[in-house]
């Protein structure tokens, strides 16, 4: 019965690669075109659309999903790219320009696009992406047994083209390579409508359409690797300069059509650079012998590292190539959430998805590695541009604090090109992982991996004294705030009721003070004047004093009532800093309570269920688990509280 399961899934996937591909001749293969102009595409057309044809939404300033780091620029988001990267929006948005001037001829198309950032920004990723997108690509047509796959159209005679342009509907460029050239005149006698044409699609593993080119040392460079070779083996049979004795197997005839990728291409001596110069001003490559110059259509991809652009640009003899080239910075993630977002799909595609992971865990280690890449300001500290960068709201004496971030990104140009990398924060979530006793990991157990991690790994003096400041001062007491206010909001019961109880109480009081009125007590209906001691207590919470509390108490009232207005629910979550004062309120409430069992080393019975409801609660609203959740509760109580 299981061989017979095995044998259904293969039969299902071979019939639903069982489609006829095209086979026949010049002549058919114009019938196609007369049908369809579309299906003749150069390189960087047929990329593009690739990757926009599956869909694409412009964002600008008021647009649902727009977000602060795109410091008010106007970018298209590409659903291609949404589920594979995150908080990388600018540099897609800048690839596909690329792609779509290409697509249209202009400069961009006789340009080498470059990818340069620091190690782990995700560089390769993107690179590996963009090429699987040419892969889904449908299939493209090109002369049988051609070795560069080139488009059949080569074979019109260029004084019959401006005919056949008009006729077809498109725009015949480029010429035979030299051994079609010969075929023709050897094999067809000239009679190029009979040359046979195929379908057949792009693969990397194939070597159909994508080629990628390593770095190499001085010693092992050859411009074969680019342009392919002679066959010594027929050079006794064929002269020199017979196109017989031709290997085009280089990484431009492979990628003829698609995409040639430079990998850490300034590793490489300029010699061997070369080619890549006449591959772009002419569209043309050397062939191996002494043949003719060969017609290259395909996307020059390439990616290198911060240091080695400043090295290769610094030399005056390189300018020809760096005049070719189209440089995008790739920089690291300064936007939490995004970064986050990074380090759950990388541990859900590994062995440790079924591990517990306690919350704010990711966030964390995620703090860390942005913390890292940011610069310092005059304008705020660290952890507020952290929050600004993310898109938080910062609070400031009961008001939302205005700080524009085109003044940060302005003074920090450089941001985001050095820091700690994505591959050093897994590194330390797997050395977590690895060391779990439960399958699972804390924020505890991650801030002290991630300092074994600093210790060990980083050389530099200055940069390990800092990261580790970010861990042990900046991160721990931020982490000591997050959990303070869990834990006391675990252990109240009906938080919500009784968040919003206080505040419909808060804001019939400051209404009434605000229109100067009553308040009126829903029970006994009795008229009273605002009840200031309370109003005071809770927008001391957020720094709220003095003369500054008026303001306070006009705008949130302002605030409520033009929502009202608009139709929209009210609750205490309405108002930012409202919410926030009504939240500290209530925990602070509690936070005696919270002692005492967080505490306690003998609890009475009493002290034992509220600790197991907290433990519960903990599970149930705010997804620990039973061993997590006793971690983070011990932890609390021998680092929160101290002087009870």
């Amino acid at each position: 019965m299981a061989k017979k399961n095995f044998l259904d899934i293969i039969k299902k996937q071979r019939a639903s690669k069982k489609k006829a591909k095209f086979s026949g001749t010049l002549l058919d293969y114009l019938e196609l075109v007369k049908e369809n102009p579309d299906i003749v595409k150069l390189a960087h057309k047929r990329l593009y659309e690739s990757i926009h044809n599956q869909g694409v939404k412009t964002l600008d300033i008021d647009s649902e999903g727009y977000r602060p780091i795109f410091n008010g620029d106007k970018l298209r988001v590409y659903d291609y790219f949404s589920s594979d990267f995150y908080g990388m929006e600018a540099v897609t948005n800048k690839l596909l320009r690329f792609l779509k001037s290409a697509a249209h001829k202009g400069e961009e198309s006789r340009q080498v696009l470059l990818l340069m950032g620091p190690v782990g920004a995700g560089k390769s990723a993107l690179i590996d992406s963009v090429k699987r997108a040419l892969e889904n690509t449908d299939n493209h047509y090109h002369l049988d047994g051609c070795p560069i796959r080139e488009e059949p159209l080569h074979l019109i005679p260029r004084s019959l083209r401006p005919q056949f342009e008009e006729i077809l509907g498109v725009k015949i460029e480029g010429d035979l390579c030299p051994i079609c050239r010969h075929r023709l005149m050897e094999e067809f006698n000239g009679v190029y409508e009979d040359f046979p044409v195929k379908e057949a699609s792009f693969s990397q593993r194939g070597r159909r359409g994508i080629s990628v080119v390593p770095p190499m040392d001085a010693n092992s460079q050859d411009v074969s690797v680019l342009i392919g070779t002679e066959d010594i083996s027929k050079l006794d049979m064929y002269p020199e300069d017979d196109p017989r004795v031709l290997s085009l197997n280089g990484a431009f005839n492979v990628g003829n059509r698609g995409i040639v990728e430079f990998v850490e291409v300034f590793k490489n001596e300029i010699e061997f650079l070369h080619t890549m110069l006449t591959a772009t001003q002419e569209k043309r490559v050397p062939s191996p012998g002494k043949n003719d110059m060969i017609y290259f259509d395909g996307v020059i991809l390439s990616h290198c590292n911060e240091s080695e652009w400043n090295r290769f640009k610094s030399e005056h003899t390189n300018e020809a190539i760096l005049d070719r080239v189209l440089k995008i910075e790739v920089p690291y993630v300064l936007e939490l959430d995004q970064e986050q977002k990074i380090y759950e799909k990388m541990i859900n595609r590994s062995d440790f998805s079924g591990a517990h992971i306690a919350p704010h865990t990711l966030k964390v280690a995620s703090m860390f590695s942005v913390m890292s890449r940011l610069t310092a300001s005059n304008k705020c500290d660290l952890l507020t541009k952290l929050k600004i960068y993310n898109g938080d709201a910062i609070i400031e004496k009961g008001r939302v604090k205005r700080v524009d971030i085109r003044d940060l990104r302005a003074e920090a140009v450089h941001e985001g090109m050095e820091g700690i990398s994505t591959r050093f924060i897994m590194k330390s979530l797997d050395a977590a992982l690895s060391d779990s006793e439960n399958e699972m990991i804390t924020p505890i157990n991650v801030m002290d991996s991630l300092i074994k991690q600093v210790q060990e790994q980083v050389i530099d003096a200055d940069k390990k004294e800092r990261y580790l400041e970010i861990i042990q001062g900046i991160i721990r007491e931020e982490y000591l705030k997050i959990l303070e206010n869990e834990i006391a909001k675990a252990f109240i019961s009906a938080y919500e009721e009784q968040a919003q109880s206080l505040f419909e109480t808060y804001m019939d009081n400051a209404e009434s003070f605000t229109t100067k009125s009553k308040v009126k007590n829903k029970i006994t209906r009795e008229d009273s004047e605002p009840d200031e001691k309370f109003m005071r207590a809770i927008e001391e919470q957020i720094g709220v004093v003095g003369s500054s509390r008026d303001g306070f108490r006009s705008d949130v009232t302002a605030y409520m009532f033009s929502k009202l207005r608009r139709g929209e629910q009210v609750d205490y979550t309405s108002y930012g800093p409202l919410r926030e004062a009504v939240e500290q309120y209530l925990i602070s409430s509690v936070k005696d309570i919270a002692r005492i069992v967080t505490r306690s080393k003998t609890r009475d019975d009493d002290q034992k269920k509220k600790y197991t409801d907290m433990i519960q609660t903990l599970i149930d609203e705010y997804d620990y688990n039973e061993h997590s959740a006793e971690e983070i509760l011990t932890y609390a109580s021998n680092n929160l509280w101290r002087d009870s």
